[in-house]
This record gives C-alpha cells, structure tokens and sequence, in this order.
C-alpha cells in the first residue's frame, strides 16, 4: 500500500509553497484528465488522480486554551505532530488570558513565537485575524496580521463573519483590497463557514468569485456548516463538493446530532472524512488539516493537559488513516 502524502517536513520557503498551492483549478483538471480514475463519488461520477495533495496535519492550540500556550505547543510536539495552527488566547500560569499574538503586536512577536515553534519541530501553517470586514478598523487589523504572518513563516490567515450577518458589498470591497497586500506578503486569507454571510461553503465561495483575487480563498468548517446550518451530514458534504475547487484549508471539526446537538474531534462525529477529503486528495496543492475541535462528544472537556493530548494524538492518527485511504 502507497504511504499517504503527508506533509511532516518544516519547510523555510513559504513563498514557494504559496506558489506550489496556487496550482488550483489546473492542477484538479489533471486529476481529471488521462492521468488516471479514482473510486466512483457519491454522486456516481468519479475522482481522478492527478498530483497528490501534501496534507499538513496540524492542530491548533485552540484546543489548549484553559492551559499556558508553551504548554500547549510542547504537547502537540510531543503528541507527533510537525505543523501547528495558533489558537487565539491561552490562560497562563498567572491565571491570566493573554492572547497568542494580540492583534495590534509587532511582526517581531509573531516571528519569535514563529522560531519558538520550529525549535519543537512544529511548522506554523494558519493564524486567526481577530478581525472581520464588519469591524470599524478590519483594513488596518487585517494588514497588521498578514505583516505578522509574513514574519512568522505562516501561509494562511483565517478569517469568517458575524453569525448576524454583515454588510456584504462592504467585504468584497475589502477582500479586494487586502488580496492584493496578502499576495505582496507570500500569505493566503482563506474565509470559513461561520453563519451569517459566510453560514456555507457555497456562501463562502460566492464572496471568493466576487473578490476574484488569488489572495483570498476558502477554508471549509464541516462541522460549523452542519452546526451552524441545522443539516445532516451528507447535505454538508454536498455543500463541500460544491465549493472545494476553491478551498485552501480546513478547520477540521466534526459534529452530531445525536444524541445530543454538539460539536466534536474528527471520526468522533456524523462527518464522513473519507467522502470530505475525497474530492481534494489529488489537486497537486498543499493543504493544511488543522484540528480545531479534537474533544469527544458526552463527555467533559479534560482538565489535565496531558489528556489533551491523547486526544491530539488521537485526531492525528485518525486523519492519517484517512488520508492513506483516499490517497491509496
């Protein structure tokens, strides 16, 4: 059996990589084309098998938020993991909620916790904005955070709405200004499900081909879209293949709704991984898997750190798995 592509490597040319990723819809025509056929989808057509995917399995620090943020990345370390997604704050041993990297900070903050991580051997791969178009003063947060991902060697900055609603002409006019200075830095904004104006994929999509910018893309939430949306698994994996052309990244969070409505770690939910990843496991780009939600369902949120991290083992092992088989 092939070894999956897996991207365990700490690369140092970010540039290059955003280059590599951009191959986008061509390199997904090549899936299609001659170079060979894949198992029939649930819509009955078939995937094609062009140039792999180069998966980056990583985990956010979200899930380490009651705990010190070196916590936090020593246990992803040690938990197997060599990619790393910032969360947004951690309580320190101070008892104090001090965020990752607070939105006004320097570039220099974000490239030291950006060198911090690849002494452990994790390579950071997305960060939160903090920041939405709705917010009075997003263009100057926004440009703030593409310098801080500049400078820490950080490809991606998520983004995504209001669960309200939003003033949508005045996201696309902001989207096509900071494409332009994301594309200058070597970063991608990538917008994800989260109600509102982006409550989907196909929403998110939408405001992607109004922008029509190369430096800004889609990351897809599975779990906020069956959430967020009041669906079942297989309308969200439906919703999926209808954007995935354009999606860049994936904030991995599974979900139930039964026997109770809640959020949880991949494989612990309704969410088929194989059929989600299926569609994108042959586009040549590469594509981070960060784990937002590793926690099982019914149970409490664990209290101990090292708990935390059987279960980001957990989820590593499990999109491993999954990756192995829709790359076989």
């Amino acid at each position: 059996m092939p070894e999956p592509v897996v991207d365990r490597s700490v690369p140092l040319d970010r540039r290059a990589a955003l280059r590599f990723g951009a191959v986008g819809l061509a390199g997904l025509a090549l899936g299609r084309s001659a170079a060979g056929r894949g198992p029939r989808d649930a819509s009955g057509g078939t995937g094609g098998k062009g140039r792999p995917t180069k998966f980056q399995i990583a985990c956010m620090t979200l899930p380490y938020a009651a705990f010190p943020l070196e916590r936090a990345l020593t246990g992803l370390s040690k938990a197997g993991y060599r990619h790393v997604a910032w969360g947004t704050t951690h309580v320190e041993a101070d008892g104090k909620k001090v965020p990752v990297v607070a939105a006004d900070a320097a570039p220099g903050a974000a490239k030291e916790l950006g060198k911090k991580c690849r002494d452990l051997g994790l390579q950071p791969v997305l960060m939160f904005a903090g920041t939405s178009p709705d917010a009075a003063n997003h263009l100057e947060a926004m440009t703030n955070r593409l310098r801080q991902a500049e400078a820490a060697g950080i490809a991606q900055v998520l983004t995504f709405g209001s669960t309200r609603g939003g003033d949508r002409k005045r996201w696309v006019e902001h989207f096509r200004q900071l494409g332009r200075v994301a594309r200058d830095r070597g970063v991608l904004i990538v917008i994800k499900p989260h109600g509102g104006l982006t409550a989907s994929g196909v929403k998110c999509r939408e405001i992607v081909a109004e922008v029509a910018d190369d430096g800004v893309k889609v990351n897809y939430d599975a779990g906020n879209v069956m959430d967020y949306l009041d669906i079942d698994a297989a309308a969200t994996l439906a919703d999926f293949r209808k954007c995935s052309d354009e999606v860049r990244s994936f904030c991995v969070k599974d979900h139930r709704n039964w026997p109770r409505d809640e959020d949880c770690g991949p494989g612990f939910g309704e969410i088929d991984h194989y059929r989600l990843l299926h569609p994108v496991a042959f586009t040549g780009r590469t594509i981070p898997l960060c784990c937002e939600n590793i926690f099982a369902p019914l149970l409490p949120r664990p209290d101990k750190p090292e708990k935390v991290d059987a279960l980001a083992k957990r989820a590593r092992e499990f999109l491993a798995l999954v990756v192995g088989g829709v790359q076989r």
